[in-house]
């Protein structure tokens, strides 16, 4: 089983390094199109929390803060 596996990651390995090739050889027409990027932006994923800073929280009363927890538990 682990030779097998073995010999996987190796065709593996060598089909990344042969798409790399390709992708970064100096006559690709597609690189030198401006259609295959090398670089370029990173993605990033922003969410908005519905839970205050602590700083917030600290300035709360009990009250406020049970109100908080029933809201963020969808029970209002």
């Amino acid at each position: 089983m682990s030779e097998e596996l073995t010999l996987l990651l190796k065709e593996l390995v060598e089909r990344v390094k042969t798409l790399e090739t390709t992708v970064y050889n100096a006559d690709n027409v597609l690189l030198k199109a401006g259609l295959v990027k090398v670089e370029g932006i990173k993605p990033s994923i922003q969410t908005a929390s519905r839970v205050p800073s602590a700083d917030t929280i600290a300035k709360m009363d009990w009250s406020e803060i049970d109100e908080l927890v029933v809201k963020m538990a969808g029970e209002q």
